[in-house]
């Protein structure tokens, strides 16, 4: 046997061997590797929601859930859109200035909504994180006030927001229901998450 055949079979059996390492070496990377991506449910807590609201009656609420939290949908009548304007001298922030929720682009700052019948806000107050009740209702009510014209109070500590989710004056929320970013996708059918800009 020559020098030359030796140093052949040397080099074939380094290969293969070189090679099986490196499989087996992939093999164990690629779950650890893998281990890295987002799972399936932090994938889908921070995933847009798309929501159907077609069956929305004007007056009433929907909620979902995005990001861990609740979203309210609300259709908002013609009369709750009209009482917005007489709310603005008791709001602490009316046209939503304050930078701890900022709006997202296309948002208009009085109705705080793409589509004025549609308010999209997240259904947390902003003092402890409570989540407030619907007092939709206009009129005199127990805990509100007189001249109510329809909106949310936080049950905990008492922070009523309006139906466009503004916080009034001298409450313990320091600031606005947050509207999430989101856009229409139909007249029927919204995406929360996610909007134009983005």
């Amino acid at each position: 046997m020559s020098d030359q055949q030796v140093d052949q079979g040397k080099r074939t059996w380094l290969i293969a061997t070189g090679c099986a390492g490196a499989v087996g070496g992939v093999a164990t990377a690629v779950p650890f590797v893998s281990t890295f991506a987002p799972s399936e449910r932090a994938k889908a807590a921070g995933a847009p929601v798309e929501v159907d609201i077609g069956g929305i009656k004007p007056g009433e609420k929907l909620t979902v859930e995005w990001r861990g939290k609740p979203v309210w949908i609300v259709r908002r009548t013609p009369e709750q859109l009209a009482n917005l304007k007489k709310n603005d001298a008791q709001l602490a922030d009316p046209n939503s200035e304050r930078k701890a929720f900022p709006l997202p682009e296309g948002v208009n700052k009085e109705t705080r909504a793409i589509k004025d019948e549609f308010l999209v806000v997240v259904g947390i107050c902003s003092h402890l994180g409570c989540s407030p009740s619907d007092k939709f209702v206009a009129g005199p009510q127990p805990s509100l006030p007189d001249d109510w014209n329809g909106g949310f109070l936080c049950p905990c500590h008492g922070s009523t927001f309006d139906m466009a989710g503004r916080v009034f004056k001298n409450k313990p929320a320091p600031d606005n229901l947050e509207v999430p970013p989101y856009m229409f996708l139909s007249d029927s059918r919204v995406l929360i998450g996610e909007s134009k800009k983005a």
